[in-house]
């Protein structure tokens, strides 16, 4: 009896625990080890929205963008990086990033915390921006409402000028939140601001230089209202300061402790280096970038390890290495020509590979290796810091005074006040560039150069823009669909002859969301290249409708 009833309490007491368990589960739901969200600090957020913010920013800058913009190549698996090959493009990630931001920004005005709601809007207007951008029109003025009821389970998509305007009016009044003196700000935690460490005049700086960025974004189609924003920007520089030093720019640094905190190709934590191995510099900045006798160029590239060179007194079939050139002989080279229709590139310093040229990208020059990733020994390899988890020069590049420069510089090129000639911030343009890099005292014999010298045009500043725009390509492609420039060839082997200039709608939007993504995809300008459909990447949206850009 005594052991009977000791089970029975025994089955009572493990009742009692499960059904008081099961209590706290269901009407506490709280997390005795983690920070409760309806006390956290706005603060908490913050190196999130700006880390997660960086990871799109490097993600497209030197991910397929830098293919598209023709900074880099791939030599194996190529498809996407070099020929455009691309399939569902989605946004989840952008907005997974801005219900973050969001949430800073709702936490920050309930504590009534200026400095941490002018983040907070100015990575919402950043992310938002990104999507205008890439997609054309998008959910905006209805979007991060799912929790306010079904009404918004299915948001509209905001037309692309909407967002654009919309964008400008946050970071203006980011740029007034960001106005007041140190003293007056509460609870700023230098730690977990990553990008500034708390200079609230370096925030306000940034978010002026990006509404100088949509400002010249929408300048095409919308003249009057960039002419006046941008003028009241450039005719009060006490009140809209800018981003106009290189110490200043918009850029942060990885930790490098796992893969998720460190540089794209770094090696360290992966026996499989063909990451690093398969990026290459294209060809078309190689050509562009020795042809001005740049020394960006040995910043960013390696030397070529094993040079070809052709010696036409060789017997047909000679291949040697000898004194760490590669000696071949003229039926060798002929016979790759027949094979590829390309020459062979025998320049002894740097090569990069030709955009899209094959779908055998990893042959290219002669390559003695018959594996995708493994290394080319007659193509350049990107510089050894780019196998490093971090370094000085590996960040995170959001804004730079390069592009502000640049910007004003083709500003002052329209007749518009841009606080100084085109000649002015076209020189400032590559200095800032060149200290970025580390480079500051190459700068004053760099711009003597022959075609470096200021010429007065348009398509200089947007080659050096261009340039600058190393790593951070996304912007390059943005101000090449709305420009034209620089004058980039598609690739042979390429999906379509010309360079694509929007992603397409993701499956998840027709799905989900039909009427309203059919009615943006209705607002497309199809175009010859169009073949897939009116939501392609080929189609053009409000930016380019009517402008002849980019082709």
């Amino acid at each position: 009896m005594y052991t009977k009833i000791n089970k029975i309490s025994a089955v009572l007491l493990l009742f009692a625990v499960l059904i008081s368990s099961c209590k706290n589960l269901t009407q506490m739901n709280v997390n005795p080890n983690g920070v409760d969200p309806t006390v956290a600090s706005p603060n908490l957020l913050m190196a999130t929205v700006i880390t997660l913010t960086g990871g799109t920013v490097i993600g497209l800058g030197y991910g397929d963008i830098a293919g598209v913009m023709q900074h880099t190549q791939y030599d194996g698996w190529s498809g996407g990086h070099n020929h455009y090959d691309w399939s569902d493009q989605s946004w989840a990630g952008n907005y997974s990033t801005l219900r973050n931001a969001d949430e800073m920004l709702n936490k920050s005005k309930a504590a009534k915390l200026e400095f941490q709601t002018g983040v907070a809007m100015v990575f919402k207007a950043y992310n938002f921006g990104i999507i205008a951008d890439l997609w054309g029109d998008a959910p905006f003025s209805q979007a991060l409402k799912g929790e306010q009821g079904s009404a918004y389970f299915q948001p509209v998509f905001d037309p692309q000028k909407d967002i654009y305007l919309g964008v400008i009016a946050m970071l203006d009044s980011a740029n007034t939140l960001f106005s007041k003196n140190l003293s007056d700000y509460k609870e700023i935690n230098q730690s977990q601001d990553v990008l500034y460490a708390g200079d609230v005049s370096k925030w306000r700086k940034f978010a002026n230089s990006l509404a100088l960025r949509y400002y010249l974004r929408v300048s095409t189609k919308e003249p009057a209202i960039a002419q006046a924003g941008i003028e009241k920007i450039t005719g009060q520089p006490a009140n809209f300061p800018l981003i106009l030093d290189a110490a200043d720019d918009a850029a942060y640094s990885f930790i490098g402790l796992s893969p998720a905190d460190s540089w794209p190709t770094a090696t360290q934590f992966s026996s499989d280096i063909s990451g690093f191995t398969r990026v290459k510099m294209c060809g078309t900045l190689v050509l562009k970038l020795e042809a001005l006798n740049d020394p960006r160029l040995g910043i960013w590239a390696a030397k070529v390890k094993t040079p070809l060179v052709i010696d036409p007194t060789k017997p047909d079939n000679y291949d040697q290495i000898i004194n760490g050139k590669r000696i071949i002989s003229q039926k060798v080279a002929n016979d790759y020509v027949a094979k590829f229709g390309l020459p062979l590139n025998l320049d002894q310093n740097y090569i990069g590979l030709p955009p899209a040229w094959s779908t055998f990208e990893f042959l290219y020059n002669l390559s003695p290796n018959l594996n995708q990733g493994d290394a080319n020994p007659q193509v350049s390899q990107l510089n050894d810091i780019y196998k490093s988890a971090a370094g000085p020069l590996l960040k995170v590049r959001m804004l730079s005074a390069a592009e502000v420069h640049f910007s004003l510089a083709e500003i002052a090129l329209k007749g518009w006040n841009a606080g100084g000639t085109a000649a002015d911030h076209y020189n400032a343009g590559i200095k800032a560039s060149m200290e970025a890099w580390g480079l500051g005292s190459s700068y004053d014999s760099y711009i003597t150069n022959d075609g470096v010298a200021f010429n007065n045009t348009l398509a200089q500043v947007m080659d050096q823009k261009w340039i600058a725009s190393w790593t951070a390509s996304a912007e390059a492609w943005m101000d090449y669909i709305r420009t034209g420039l620089p004058v980039l060839i598609s690739g042979p082997a390429a999906k379509r002859p010309v360079i694509p200039v929007r992603f397409m709608y993701g499956n998840n939007e027709q799905l989900y969301n039909p009427d309203n993504s059919n009615a943006a995809i209705g607002k497309l300008q199809t175009t010859t290249y169009s073949t897939d459909g009116q939501n392609s990447n080929w189609s053009k949206t409000w930016l380019e409708q009517g402008t002849n850009k980019p082709w």
